[in-house]
């Protein structure tokens, strides 16, 4: 029988996979139920999690349409490290770049409960450790690096494959670093013009080399806002032109405000 998947958004489950113990016409019922949805849906491969069923079962159909059961499967070998763009259906089309064992060793039983092993690499490897992460109630997402996962969540978000390169965003964390600058130009004002109320020249003094300090602070954190800014910038190359403008623009901008600001100290503060 068809079988309908379970899909994101859906949570597949906060529950691991259970070891199949009675080899009996439920399991069979099970088989042939995931035999069945992957036909239907022209897929490679299909985990029983995948139906809404916790049992440890992975079908993967060969070349010549027969099938490929692993009953109660489990990694107990692996070698080599390999990067590959993935698609799993649990999220539709959307994909991603995982890292995975080039080569994987498990243990598993047939549909007669007998035991035995495979040795996989390439693509079948690949395909086989995803299917592996539906056991314990994870899907491919749990194995990406932490910059993955922030591409993927905006696929997410706008439920398209979208690229980072295809994506040009309104705020950007380059932002906070001018705020910051801005807060501190600011502070820098408010003791110049509280300079004007003090008339003992050690205070002044003191806060001349406050002063000092904060300048170079800030002529910092502009130099930092460029170079991070840039980097920042290379991760959406469909805006990278008109945001080199901008980011060369508003630390001109910057500059000249810090310029201002250090001169008004110099008159009044030293």
């Amino acid at each position: 029988m068809i079988k309908e998947m379970v899909q994101y958004p859906k949570p597949l489950s906060v529950e691991f996979g259970v070891n199949v113990r009675h080899f009996n016409e439920e399991l069979f019922a099970l088989i042939e139920d995931l035999k069945d949805t992957i036909n239907e849906n022209n897929l490679e491969a299909l985990s029983a999690f995948q139906i809404g069923n916790y049992n440890n079962v992975i079908l993967v159909k060969n070349e010549d349409g027969s099938f490929l059961e692993l009953i109660n499967p489990s990694l107990i070998a692996h070698s080599g490290k390999i990067t590959t763009e993935e698609k799993t259906t649990y999220y539709g089309e959307l994909s991603a770049e995982i890292t995975r064992f080039e080569k994987v060793s498990l243990v598993y039983q047939d549909v007669d409960a007998k035991n035995c092993s495979l040795r996989a690499e390439g693509d079948l490897a690949i395909l086989l450790q995803r299917k592996l992460d539906y056991l314990f109630g994870a899907t491919f997402m749990q194995k990406m690096s932490a910059d993955e996962r922030d591409k993927f969540e905006l696929k997410l978000e706008y439920g398209s494959d979208i690229g980072m390169q295809d994506y040009c965003p309104t705020t950007f964390f380059r932002d906070k670093i001018l705020k910051a600058i801005n807060i501190m130009m600011l502070l820098m004002l408010g003791l110049v013009i509280g300079s004007l109320f003090v008339s003992e020249t050690t205070v002044v003094e003191k806060l001349w080399e406050y002063q000092l300090y904060a300048i170079g602070a800030v002529f910092a954190l502009n130099i930092f806002y460029f170079f991070y800014a840039q980097y920042e910038g290379k991760k959406y190359v469909s805006c990278t032109s008109c945001q080199i403008g901008n980011i060369l623009g508003t630390l001109f901008i910057s500059l000249i405000k810090l310029s201002l600001l250090s001169l008004l100290s110099y008159l009044l503060l030293n």
